[in-house]
């Protein structure tokens, strides 16, 4: 009887050993704490730029982070309008425009009456230039984000940075707390700049990285990184659904830019070329030095976004040489910097995500010789074409206050003067628009609000009730309101949705998904590793899956 006894104390003693060890496992597991986080974002990377370019990328940038991290490789934007102020503002907060209020780069302002833009802010001033480029901040942004969290959570010691050629794709990640946030100002000076917002000068660091002119060493020739008839990926060099630039007949590689600099807006030139990036890399690596980010307990937190690979986008198109020579030269430029990291940080002991703010649609130029049903959407004969119904229907023309965003903001004070029903006139403009040619999808804001189709989720989930119009359409798939030339993005269609996830570091898994994953869900993933509050707007849900 005694020895029974003894035996199961014995047993006893055992599982609270083990439940204990389980529980501290459990607890080592939800509360990682790398010295460092890394958020980056490229600005419209399409998914398939992953796969399609495979082959000529090389094992220190994207293969890196496949082979050691985790890829999940349905990951979708739950939203639309798909464009990079709200893609880089719901990465961060883990929400949707509908609570985030970021719901374009651009809006219509029903209160002021005019179009703001979102991270424009005329009570702070420029430092580092003299032009207004410098007045800049997150105050239109509604919800926090996991930066802000991260610095509430440590008290404010864990440090925030910024880092973008765009304004709105450094200041909006980096959120309302961030010690900095840094972006290109090209013209005739070729500076990262910031406002006074967050310093009244720039850090010393800052001040000799612009004056190492490294902006000037990128001046020169674009070249293709390889020989081009390597480049099997992507169409024709010579074509006719690329834009170019300034001084250049053909959009042909090579391009001598300190030459075409002059008739490109000077430094501005640099956006559109892989050189971009190669500067916000080369930015980055002297911040993460000059900050002393990732070189104590406390968790920083950086932000870069890769903003270059939208404006070749937009310039060459999708399917261009020039795109795919873009992602060769930024798998070196992520190389480059993620053995920064090894050694500054130490491997192992950071954590990095990387995704994009949108994708981009095929031209549809290229698409129609392709046979592939895609066009062009004239928005003059479509203004026209609306007001005329308008006067005639109801008898005068400025029911209309604006149209942008493919949304339409009707002149509620006028609707009541007139004593009309604005449910019933959202409703009228619906059935006369969805005969239009080019349209695909109307839907009347009131309507939101009782759920319906997919589309109808994506558009209630990026529509803010304050901010956003009382009409709202979407065109068809492959027809945009564009140049004839080049790429560009902002439907709910998966060329627009579709863009890479990837995590890799400290306390992430090795494996890949196809279950389908929300880029809402980055930042609660983020604060469940961290151990942190959500952003308080935050509607995704942690990919505890990916979680080591």
């Amino acid at each position: 009887m005694k020895n029974s006894i003894l035996l199961f104390l014995a047993c006893l003693l055992y599982a609270s050993g083990f439940a204990q060890q389980a529980q501290e496992n459990e607890s080592s597991e939800i509360y990682v704490k790398p010295k460092l986080v890394v958020g980056i974002v490229v600005d419209q990377m399409r998914y398939d730029y992953l796969t399609r370019f495979y082959d000529k990328y090389g094992e220190d940038g994207f293969k890196r982070m496949m082979n050691e991290g985790f890829n999940c490789k349905n990951n979708h934007f739950n939203y639309i309008p798909t464009y990079t102020a709200p893609g880089h503002t719901s990465i961060y907060t883990g929400t949707s425009p509908m609570n985030h209020g970021i719901i374009g780069n651009n809006w219509y302002d029903k209160e002021l009456k005019t179009s703001v833009y979102c991270a424009e802010d005329a009570s702070v001033a420029s430092v580092g230039t003299e032009n207004k480029a410098g007045q800049m901040s997150p105050h239109r942004m509604l919800t926090t984000t996991f930066a802000d969290e991260n610095r509430l959570f440590t008290q404010m010691e864990g440090k925030t940075i910024g880092i973008s050629i765009k304004d709105r794709g450094a200041i909006l990640p980096a959120g309302h707390t961030a010690n900095a946030a840094y972006w290109f100002f090209g013209e005739d000076q070729g500076d990262f700049i910031t406002s006074t917002y967050y310093e009244e000068e720039l850090p010393k660091w800052v001040k000799n990285f612009n004056s190492s002119k490294k902006a000037k060493s990128y001046l020169k020739e674009w070249d293709t990184y390889y020989n081009i008839k390597k480049y099997t990926e992507s169409g024709d060099d010579l074509n006719d659904f690329e834009g170019g630039f300034k001084g250049k007949e053909t959009a042909t590689f090579p391009y001598d830019l300190k030459k075409l600099s002059k008739e490109n807006n000077g430094f501005d030139i640099i956006k559109s070329t892989p050189y971009g990036n190669s500067i916000v890399a080369d930015f980055a690596i002297e911040a993460i030095k000059g900050e002393d980010l990732g070189k104590d307990d406390v968790t920083d937190v950086l932000t870069v976004s890769f903003s270059s690979t939208d404006y070749v986008g937009h310039n060459f198109g999708v399917n261009s040489k020039e795109i795919e020579d873009t992602y060769i030269r930024l798998d070196k430029d992520l190389g480059r910097l993620f053995k920064m990291l090894d050694s500054y940080v130490g491997k192992g002991e950071y954590t990095v995500f990387l995704t994009a703010d949108h994708g981009g649609v095929d031209v549809p130029s290229y698409l129609h010789s392709q046979h592939v049903p895609a066009g062009y959407f004239d928005k003059k004969e479509f203004k026209d074409k609306l007001d005329s119904f308008m006067t005639k229907k109801y008898g005068a023309s400025d029911l209309i206050e604006n149209i942008s965003n493919n949304q339409i903001f009707l002149n509620r004070k006028k609707i009541s003067l007139l004593n009309l029903n604005l449910e019933s006139m959202e409703q009228e403009i619906a059935n006369e628009l969805i005969s239009y040619e080019g349209i695909h999808y109307v839907n009347p804001a009131f309507s939101l609000s009782s759920g319906g189709n997919d589309i109808e989720a994506l558009l209630k989930n990026g529509y803010n009730q304050k901010r956003s119009g009382d009409v709202l359409f979407q065109l068809k798939p492959a027809v945009i309101s564009y140049s004839k030339t080049g790429s560009t993005h902002g439907t709910g269609l998966n060329y627009d949705t579709h863009v890479p996830l990837m995590f890799f570091g400290k306390g992430i898994k090795h494996g890949s998904t196809l279950q389908k994953t929300e880029v809402i869900d980055i930042a609660p993933t983020i604060s469940g590793l961290l151990g942190i509050s959500f952003p308080n707007g935050a509607t995704g849900k942690p990919l505890e899956f990916l979680l080591d």
